[in-house]
């Protein structure tokens, strides 16, 4: 397991933390957030979604369960970014009502907060990222992700 740490003094930090994220990332597109309530799940979503210039309002998905976002990639190609909030269900049926595979399986970015009820669905390509409040209110980001082996590099974007 490969990992990378950075600290947000600030939201107007959140994106050079994106950047790092998409650096480490290496072209995977699927996050799992991790943190208690309040850590700044959201407020990080919100940055990275500025850092792709993403027009819509971006907002926490609490009780829609899955917001979609538009940004247009560098082809000017009109792309998603999906941001799940899965605190709400209880358990894999409910995961699957939602169609929450068919956010797992597309080339599409997807952020994933409360992703434990679907643990065993998410792919191996998957960057955790653990959000941790420090005591002088500054948030600790650790990225971690599970080596792809050389001879599999299609796993990377499934």
């Amino acid at each position: 397991m490969s990992e990378e740490v950075c600290v947000a003094q600030s939201v107007e930090d959140l994106v050079a933390v994106a950047d790092t994220l998409l650096r480490f990332a290496e072209g995977r597109k699927k996050f799992a957030l991790i943190g208690d309530l309040g850590a700044g799940k959201t407020a990080f979503v919100k940055a990275f979604c500025q850092r792709q210039k993403v027009a819509n309002n971006v907002s926490s998905p609490s009780f829609a369960l899955v917001n979609e976002y538009t940004y247009y990639d560098e082809n000017n190609q009109a792309s998603a970014i999906y941001h799940l909030d899965l605190y709400r269900l209880k358990d894999l049926d409910e995961a699957f009502g939602i169609g929450v595979e068919d956010y797992l399986d597309n080339d599409s970015y997807c952020f994933i907060e409360w992703p434990g009820i679907i643990e065993p669905l998410l792919p191996t390509d998957m960057v955790f990222v653990k959000i941790e409040v420090l005591p002088d209110g500054s948030r600790q980001f650790l990225m971690e992700k599970q080596p792809i082996p050389a001879n599999q590099p299609y796993l990377v974007g499934k």
